[in-house]
């Protein structure tokens, strides 16, 4: 069964101008590969054609999976996400519990995660374990390097 995410437009996009280059420019440049490599001689016995043709496998399949990806995306309508709770899209303020360290995170789609721009994936351990609560609701989360408590100061879309 397919898995449905939710993106936003800009993330959306993103993932179809991927599909596009790698249609257009991947597939031109496994071509280029091939045929250099097809004018070395026998086939038989070349690695570097064998290379190529693996190299064109991985390619397509890339292609592939990002287009069933693309196929089952849905655009996130925010003016119908609830702004009380954490959910996808939402920015969160959180407090951690043992540091008192406070961070801000926007919850976002695994394909769109980047912690450099403070973009975590609901998938994510902290990221699943938001999912879901409130202003002043304290997460307990299990990470590979322990137990952490946040505690969740503001949400905001």
């Amino acid at each position: 069964m397919a898995t449905v995410n939710y993106y936003t437009p800009e993330g959306l996009q993103k993932l179809k101008d991927e599909l596009q280059d790698l249609k257009i420019r991947g597939r031109a440049a496994a071509a280029e590969q091939l045929r250099d490599a097809r004018d070395k001689g026998d086939l038989s016995e070349n690695a570097e054609y064998d290379a190529a043709k693996d190299a064109q496998g991985h390619l397509e399949l890339k292609i592939s999976k990002l287009e069933e990806v693309i196929g089952n995306a849905r655009l996130i309508d925010e003016s119908n996400i609830d702004a009380s709770k954490a959910l996808i899209m939402s920015k969160v303020k959180l407090k951690n519990l043992k540091n008192n360290m406070v961070l801000d995170y926007t919850l976002v789609a695994e394909e769109e995660a980047n912690l450099a721009a403070g973009k975590i994936s609901v998938k994510s351990p902290i990221g699943k374990g938001l999912l879901g609560l409130s202003v002043g609701d304290v997460a307990e989360i299990t990470v590979p390097a322990g137990k952490l408590q946040f505690k969740i100061l503001d949400i905001s879309r």
